[in-house]
């Protein structure tokens, strides 16, 4: 006959939840467990930290309030900061880089990629030279 040792009731810790958080442009998810209780915040913060540990890319960073994080399947909008990661009662989630804005002249306008340019301009262009006008 085994005997075993009972674990101790955590009370005041709350649950602990396996998390799955796909980076954008990333190859796979980063899974980690976190208290229910813990804030979104951190969450994010923490999970930056494990994307830099385990060398993945693209570099991200580690200023975690330039990211946000979002759940597919509850909401389209944003988490909030402060919200508690058990709040919606989800594990998984996708993690974004909040659009950058440059300020010019008191004007906000998007930062434009160098040389990025419309997949339909490209395609309409090349098609075009294959044609020949009547």
């Amino acid at each position: 006959m085994l005997l075993y040792k009972a674990k101790k009731n955590q009370s005041g810790k709350g649950k602990r939840l396996l998390i799955s958080i796909t980076v954008l442009g990333s190859a796979g998810p980063i899974r980690f467990v976190v208290n229910e209780e813990q804030l979104v915040g951190d969450v994010i913060h923490t999970a930056l930290k494990s994307y830099a540990r385990e060398g993945r890319l693209p570099l991200l960073g580690s200023d975690f309030t330039n990211f946000v994080l979002y759940c597919p399947t509850a909401t389209t909008q944003a988490l909030s900061p402060w919200e508690t990661i058990g709040s919606l009662g989800v594990r998984n989630f996708v993690l974004f880089k909040k659009a950058s804005q440059a300020v010019d002249d008191g004007k906000q306008s998007a930062m434009v990629r160098k040389g990025a340019g419309s997949w339909k301009a490209w395609f309409n262009k090349s098609v075009a030279r294959k044609i020949a006008p009547h």
